[in-house]
């Protein structure tokens, strides 16, 4: 595979830590959520940042899918994903379950569908995750 992109980035800490992207242009406190025994505090997390990754890629490929199929993305279409984390059910850790609400506004069902499709084949997040965890995409 040809790499078209590489970044870095750095986390020191752990979840009460510190994230910085080799650019700077991502340089985030991170906090343990009061949900998983931690403080709560004002820093984004490990799932908030899974979250807005994935939603921007996706819809990143939702619009690479509409493009290749001629098909107008409104300016408002929308991806919102949910991640969840919680402990595995084998006992051996944890593990994320992850859900999208697409918004597609202006493009009839039947297409919003095929492309919410053939995005997660396009998605780079999707394919990395396929067969470890199931996505369910609902279209709002």
């Amino acid at each position: 595979m040809p790499i078209l992109y590489t970044t870095k980035a750095s986390a020191t800490g752990g979840r009460q830590g510190h994230a910085r992207s080799e650019d700077g242009k991502v340089d985030v406190q991170l906090d343990t959520p009061k949900e998983l025994g931690g403080g709560g505090g004002p820093g984004t997390n490990p799932e908030q940042l899974f979250a807005a990754g994935y939603s921007a890629c996706y819809l990143g490929a939702l619009k690479f899918a509409a493009n290749q199929q001629k098909v107008k993305i409104s300016d408002d279409a929308k991806v919102t994903t949910s991640v969840g984390i919680g402990p595995r059910e084998d006992g051996g850790g944890f593990g994320l379950a992850i859900s999208m609400e697409v918004s597609l506004p202006g493009v009839d069902r039947a297409k919003a569908e095929e492309l919410v499709k053939a995005a997660h084949v396009v998605c780079p997040y999707s394919h990395a995750i396929r067969g470890n965890h199931e996505v369910k995409t609902t279209l709002v």
